[in-house]
C-alpha cells in the first residue's frame, strides 16, 4: 500500500500549479489524471494580472510573457460594423507589474506548467483514475490504472482538481448547485485572413447573438466563440462547422484557411456546496464553474492551488495548526460566490432575447464603452474588476487589523518603485523606523524583514508610516500592526 503526503487528482492548470507550489515548498506530492496525454485543445485562454503575480513567486511568469500575447485593444461590431474601439494594453499601470492581460493558450500552457514540474522531479502519473475514497482513521484511495488493475493509495491529504464531472466530488457527496443556460455555443480555433486576425479582440454583436474572435499570438490564426442559432439545434444533433461558418463568416471579414480544432458545449453555472471535507479538498472546476465572461475560470482554479498550497505546507511542517486549512474553504468560497453570481448577470445581459435587451446590446452599449473607456479611472476600474487583484479576504480568520486603507486580508499593494518580488513564505515589510526588537524578532525567528524609507506618495497605495504588515506566502496581509510591536506578531501567530 503506497503512502504519500498529497495526492492530486487532475492535471489540468489547476492541478499542476498545486503540485508546482507543493513542490517549491518542500512538499513531496503525487499528480495524476485519467487522461493518457495532456491536452491539445487552447480552451481557456486569457491569464490576468494576479495569476501572473502568483507565477512571479514561482519563478516562471517571464517564461509565460515570452511565449503569450499581450491582450492590446477589443473591437465592438453591430450588424457588420465597427461602433467601438476600446484600448486595453497597459491599462493596470501602477496597480501591478503585470498590467494587461495574457492570451497564453491552455494547450501551451499546461504544456509549460508540465515541463516546469518536470524539471523539479516530479512527473504526472498518466491513465490512471480516481475511483473512489475513504475517511475514517486515515485517507484511502482507490485508484484504478490503464491495465484495469487497482491501487489502493494512502494519503495525508486529497486534492480534487478533476473538473466539473469531479469524481472527488461525487465521492464527497457534496452538491454541485446551480443550472445550465439553454443556448449552445461552438468554439473553433482557425487559420484566417482578414482584418479581424489582426491581433486584437472583435466582438461582433446582433440579436440574441454574438461572435467573439480572440487572438493567438501566431500569425492569421484565432479562435471564434459564438452562439449556435436557435434554427440550426436539432435534439442530439451533433454539430459542425458546417452548421455555424456561414452565420460567422457572414458577420465579419474572415476568409477561413483551416480549421484546428472544433467543439459545441453549453455554458452551466455551479458551485460546490462545500470546498472541504475533512482531508479532501476541491480545487478549480470541481468546485465552481460559471460563464467564460471575463476569463475568469482558470485563473480562479490557480488561484484556488496557491491559497490551499502554502497552508498544507504549513501544517505539514508543523509550522500552523490544522485549523488554518479550515480558512481555505472560507476564502475561497466567498469570492466563488461572488464570481458566480457577476458572470451570471454578465452573461444574462449579453445573451438576453428581448427586445430591450438587444435594443441596450446594440444602440446602448457599444457608445457609452467607447466613450467611458477614454476616461483613465474607469479603465482603471476594468482592470481591477478583471484582473483578480481586488479580491480581499478581510472575512477571514487569518486576517487582524488595519491602518488607512489597508486591511489585513487584502492582497499586498504593489510598490512600482521597489519592483520586487514577494517571497513563497510569511514576510514582513515596514515603511519608516523600524525599532530594535522588531528587528530582533524577526531575526531570531527567519521572518524577512524589509524595512524601507517612507516615501510621501506611499500614501496613494493605502500605506501607513511606521506600519507593520506581516504578509502571507500567497501575498496577502494577515496583519496590519500600527504598533509594529513583535508582542503582536507573536501572538497572531499563536492565536492560528
Amino acid at each position: 500500500m503506497n503512502q504519500i503526503r498529497i495526492l492530486i487528482i487532475g492535471a489540468g492548470p489547476t492541478g499542476l500549479v498545486l503540485a508546482i507550489c507543493l513542490t517549491r515548498l518542500g512538499i513531496p506530492v503525487r499528480i495524476v489524471d485519467k487522461e493518457m496525454l495532456p491536452g491539445t485543445t487552447s480552451r481557456a485562454l486569457v491569464l490576468h494580472a494576479r495569476t501572473l503575480e502568483f507565477y512571479e513567486q514561482l519563478g516562471i511568469a517571464s517564461k509565460i510573457i515570452e511565449q503569450g500575447l499581450k491582450f492590446s485593444a477589443a473591437n465592438l461590431w453591430v450588424h457588420g460594423h465597427k461602433k467601438a474601439h476600446i484600448k486595453l494594453g497597459d491599462i493596470g499601470v501602477g496597480l501591478s507589474p503585470f498590467p494587461y492581460m495574457i492570451i497564453f493558450p491552455q494547450d501551451e500552457h499546461e504544456a509549460l506548467l508540465i515541463e516546469e514540474l518536470k524539471n523539479m522531479g516530479v512527473q504526472v502519473q498518466r491513465g490512471i483514475e480516481c475511483l473512489s475514497f475513504e475517511q475514517n482513521h486515515k485517507l484511502s484511495v482507490k485508484l484504478k490504472h490503464p491495465d484495469g488493475s487497482e491501487e489502493i493509495c494512502e494519503t495525508l491529504y486529497l486534492a480534487g482538481c478533476d473538473g466539473a464531472r469531479s469524481q472527488v466530488r461525487q465521492t464527497s457527496k457534496m452538491d454541485f448547485q446551480g443550472s445550465t443556460y439553454s443556448q449552445y455555443f461552438y468554439v473553433a480555433d482557425v487559420q484566417a485572413e482578414g482584418i479581424n486576425t489582426n491581433q486584437q479582440l472583435h466582438l461582433s454583436l446582433d440579436e440574441a447573438d454574438f461572435l467573439a474572435i480572440f487572438p493567438l499570438k501566431q500569425k492569421n490564426h484565432a479562435r471564434l466563440i459564438g452562439v449556435i442559432k436557435e434554427e440550426t439545434k436539432e435534439k442530439d444533433h451533433h454539430f459542425t462547422w458546417d452548421d455555424v461558418k456561414h452565420q460567422a463568416l457572414g458577420r465579419l471579414d474572415l476568409k477561413i484557411k483551416s480549421i484546428k480544432w472544433f467543439s459545441s458545449y453549453r455554458v452551466h453555472h455551479r458551485l460546490a456546496e462545500g470546498f472541504r471535507d475533512k482531508n479532501v479538498f476541491l480545487l478549480g472546476d470541481a468546485a465552481h464553474i460559471h460563464s467564460p465572461v471575463g476569463g475568469q475560470g482558470m485563473n480562479t482554479g490557480i488561484g484556488d492551488a496557491v491559497n490551499l498550497a502554502w497552508k498544507i505546507a504549513a501544517v505539514i511542517k508543523k509550522e500552523a495548526h490544522e485549523t488554518i486549512l479550515d480558512s481555505y474553504e472560507l476564502e475561497r468560497m466567498a469570492f466563488a460566490k461572488r464570481l458566480v453570481a457577476t458572470t451570471d448577470r454578465a452573461f444574462t445581459l449579453i445573451s438576453s432575447t428581448g427586445p430591450l435587451a438587444n435594443f441596450i446590446r446594440l444602440n446602448i452599449t457599444p457608445p457609452l464603452l467607447s466613450f467611458l473607456t477614454k476616461f483613465k479611472f474607469v479603465r482603471l476600474l476594468i482592470f481591477k474588476t478583471l484582473s483578480q487583484i481586488s479580491i480581499n479576504y478581510r472575512m477571514s480568520f487569518l486576517s487582524e487589523g488595519k491602518a488607512g486603507k489597508i486591511h489585513a486580508g487584502d492582497r499586498m499593494p504593489w510598490d512600482e518603485k521597489l519592483k520586487e518580488t514577494l517571497p513563497l513564505k510569511w514576510n514582513a515589510r515596514l515603511y519608516g523606523e523600524a525599532s530594535n526588537q522588531l528587528i530582533e524578532y524577526c531575526r531570531n525567528n527567519s521572518l524577512p524583514l524589509k524595512r524601507l524609507p517612507w516615501r510621501k506618495e506611499l500614501s496613494k497605495y493605502g500605506f501607513v508610516k511606521d506600519c507593520l504588515y506581516l504578509i502571507r506566502p500567497d501575498g496577502y496581509i494577515g496583519l496590519v500592526d500600527l504598533q509594529a510591536n513583535p508582542n503582536n506578531i507573536q501572538q497572531y501567530y499563536k492565536n492560528k
